[in-house]
């Protein structure tokens, strides 16, 4: 890997986690619309499709036909990550806020490196194990203190384990993916995965609503839209060309950034509180992201 490639590896990972990060603010600013989460997922999803279907038909005009191994893997992969990830995310943001649905939800690195350590036999660096250490401790002092200051404890613990779920389901989507994307290629697998979860939240949702709950106000359209291209299209093919650079151990490492972003934006579009132990927390991440960001 040379300097040039690590270094667009990490700037495509900022943008992904950039993109990532305000997804949750997008999807609280729509709930008072009384809009619930498999509408609201359905929705972002239908949107984005258009955009996986040209990329996907693009990146696979050319390419050899897969195998049938590689079709179960993108099933796979596409059920656990924009499927399971986003619909277990999306309940979670229904029990807690904004900034600390993104900590809850980057225990995803850590689970990243230990399932890639676990499958696949990567090692775990001493630097990274270091970075795991700062951003985790940040992310702990932030947690514990969000959840004294709760109102409804019982409900904080059940969407906490809701995001912490969907956290499980990234991450194995994050391990499986590295393989696919040296196989068949960054664009191609994430069009194909996202093709797969596109479905299967669409299955989800008339399985569950009648079809007149996609009749929403126009803003729930707008927040949905602005998810489907700016916290989905966009971020997921960011991250898929990072990790073809970088790995996504390290990906996922550099997204940790995320749950500063979002504070600072629940803070500022949300009201949430910014307290000093989420600034402490936040302090940690960084110096977490710098330590895995040196050559």
């Amino acid at each position: 890997m040379t300097e040039s490639e690590r270094r667009i590896g990490l700037a495509l990972a900022g943008v992904a986690a950039f993109g990532f990060s305000f997804k949750a603010i997008l999807i609280k600013l729509a709930y008072p619309y009384g809009v619930d989460a498999v509408t609201l997922l359905a929705l972002r999803m239908s949107f984005a499709l258009p955009i996986f279907l040209y990329v996907g038909f693009t990146a696979s005009r050319s390419a050899p036909p897969l195998l049938r191994r590689d079709w179960g893997m993108v099933i796979v992969l596409g059920l656990f990550g924009y499927y399971g990830a986003s619909i277990l995310d999306f309940l979670g943001l229904q029990y807690v806020s904004a900034g600390l649905e993104r900590l809850i939800l980057f225990t995803y690195p850590t689970l990243t490196m230990l399932f890639g350590l676990v499958l696949h036999g990567t090692k775990i660096t001493r630097r990274e194990w270091t970075a795991i250490a700062l951003c985790y401790g940040g992310i702990a002092i932030a947690f514990t203190h969000d959840l004294r200051l709760s109102g409804d404890v019982t409900a904080t613990l059940i969407g906490a384990g809701f995001v912490f779920a969907s956290s499980v389901c990234y991450a194995i989507y994050l391990t499986g993916s590295g393989g696919m994307i040296a196989r068949i290629g960054a664009a191609r697998f994430t069009a194909l995965a996202m093709l797969v979860s596109t479905f299967a939240t669409l299955a989800h949702f008339l399985a569950v609503q009648p079809v007149a709950r996609l009749t929403q106000p126009w803003p729930v359209y707008a927040y949905a839209l602005a998810m489907a291209i700016f916290c989905t299209a966009v971020p997921v093919f960011a991250q898929s060309a990072a990790i073809r650079r970088i790995g996504s151990g390290r990906a996922a490492m550099i997204g940790m950034i995320g749950p500063l972003l979002t504070i600072a934006f629940a803070a500022l579009l949300l009201s949430e509180g910014f307290s000093a132990a989420q600034m402490l927390g936040a302090a940690l991440v960084i110096a977490g992201i710098t330590v895995v960001s040196r050559k």
